[in-house]
């Protein structure tokens, strides 16, 4: 049997995300939606500081790992970085939904 043709050039290619620390991303994601609720993060306006509060957030989950104070949130147990993703992509989310 002759081998078809895919053209899949262009697409995204998801197998170049590592998997693990996206899972650890999505459980502190899913951390927030019991916590608050299903994209309550959309809801701090950035007019009013939002941009400000997820960079700072960002900033000490950033600063708790780096200064090896810990590894995991202390109230989530959740790793840090994983924290700090998600608010540099709420972040990145308001940047490009700015842009339209």
């Amino acid at each position: 049997m002759e081998l078809g043709v895919k053209y899949d050039q262009e697409k995204l290619r998801w197998d170049l995300l590592p998997m693990g620390p996206i899972k650890e991303v999505i459980k502190v994601l899913m951390y927030g939606v019991n916590k608050y609720a299903v994209n309550n993060w959309q809801k701090v306006a950035l007019d009013k500081g939002g941009d400000t509060r997820y960079y700072n957030a960002a900033m000490r989950h950033i600063d708790a790992w780096f200064s090896e104070e810990e590894k995991n949130d202390t109230e989530s147990r959740y790793h840090h970085l994983a924290h700090a993703i998600c608010c540099l992509l709420y972040l990145l989310w308001f940047d490009m939904e700015g842009d339209k």
